[in-house]
């Protein structure tokens, strides 16, 4: 879209489901040295932009199976991707005629804000626009 800066930079984050996530998690650390940061939040993946350093993380987290976090998507999967300007792209993906969830808006917070679109799948995405440092 013309003056609209890049859509996705990234990802930032990957979701699952598991029918026990405590266990699971315990698994992933034990073979895969996985370890879950202390707010049980999931797994930080720290890392530095190549082109302007900046400081940047990609989070690994496992829901429980009943979780309604990823509705109305049925998949046990949930991808977040880091974008840039939020308000701009669900602007720009309102007029392409993509489904955003409109209940449950912009969330923000103060590690970014959040907003949730689904693919012609049905499959949720969620919309990461960190905080400006």
């Amino acid at each position: 879209m013309p003056g609209m800066n890049k859509r996705v930079t990234g990802i930032g984050g990957v979701f699952f489901k598991a029918s026990n996530p405590g266990a699971l998690y315990e698994w992933y650390e034990r073979h895969l040295g996985l370890k879950r940061e202390p707010d049980g939040s999931g797994v930080v993946f720290p890392w530095r932009d190549a082109q302007t350093n900046a400081e940047g993380m990609t989070i690994w987290s496992i829901f429980p199976s009943d979780t309604k976090y990823f509705a109305p998507s049925a998949s046990s999967v949930m991808l977040n991707y880091r974008v840039e300007d939020l308000d701009a792209l669900l602007a720009a993906l309102r007029t392409e005629g993509v489904t955003i969830d409109e209940q449950k808006g912009i969330e923000a917070y103060d590690f970014g804000r959040f907003a949730s679109i689904m693919d012609p799948e049905g499959n949720r995405i969620e919309l990461w626009e960190p905080p400006k440092k």
